[in-house]
């Protein structure tokens, strides 16, 4: 939901002025969003006869390629608008990049068994994502108003979570009952950082969407100078007053 609020400050903006607010948003859909319910759900997850670990190195990784191909999508469609080619070509960059996530964040997993994926539903979870992907960037574009960003964002969070248990749907783990130490992070050693880290994120982004002047305020703002736009370029008597219609 934040991340939609920031994003439609952006539209309002120049492109210098709208860059910031749209790594705002690719931090919080991308970061605080996609990628915080995936590792929560991670950590739900367990496979019985052997303990699972977490390669701290790709998890992290994982974390900021959600942000990224987020934010890419975003500023491919705040630079085409609601034309049809950059909102797919956005929509499948976002799509295949959150799925890479997904897999980079199974990839992460050390554990005592061998993972085998069906690639069938695999293919199936890049296709949920890439069109969650897609409707979300679209909602970026036309969404307004508190109780229409609130259900677009409940519709983005089930899109989302559907396409991450497609995913952990088409994995099976077959256990190795002879196997070394497992290396790695707990799932719990995360805890606290994810815990402060999106504290701080989420407190530090509402505060400069609630201190700068809102979206009916800018919208007001740009009718005005369109207004002034339009009476400079009115024609003028010689006596300098403006004719009128």
């Amino acid at each position: 939901m934040l991340g939609l609020l920031l994003t439609s400050r952006a539209r309002l903006l120049s492109p210098k002025e709208a860059r910031w607010w749209l790594v705002g948003a690719a931090v919080s859909i991308g970061g605080t969003g996609i990628w915080v319910m995936h590792f929560i759900a991670m950590m739900g997850f367990s496979v019985e006869g052997t303990t699972i670990r977490y390669d701290v190195l790709r998890t992290v990784v994982s974390a900021l390629l959600a942000v990224i191909v987020v934010g890419a999508g975003l500023f491919l469609v705040n630079r085409g608008g609601s034309r049809p080619a950059y909102l797919l070509g956005g929509g499948t960059l976002a799509g295949i990049g959150v799925a890479g996530m997904h897999y980079l964040g199974m990839a992460a997993m050390n554990m005592a068994g061998h993972v085998n994926y069906d690639i069938k539903i695999v293919a199936l979870s890049v296709l949920i994502a890439v069109v969650a992907a897609t409707v979300a960037l679209w909602f970026t574009l036309r969404v307004r108003g508190a109780v229409a960003i609130g259900a677009a964002a409940l519709i983005m969070g089930v899109a989302v979570t559907g396409m991450h248990y497609t995913g952990m749907f088409s994995m099976s783990v077959q256990v190795m009952a002879d196997h070394g130490e497992i290396h790695g992070a707990k799932a719990i050693d995360f805890l606290l950082p994810l815990i402060v880290g999106i504290s701080m994120i989420t407190v530090g982004l509402l505060l400069t969407v609630l201190l700068s002047p809102s979206e009916k305020e800018l919208r007001g703002d740009e009718e005005f100078r369109a207004r002034l736009n339009r009476r400079d370029d009115e024609p003028t008597s010689s006596e300098g007053n403006l004719f009128k219609a």
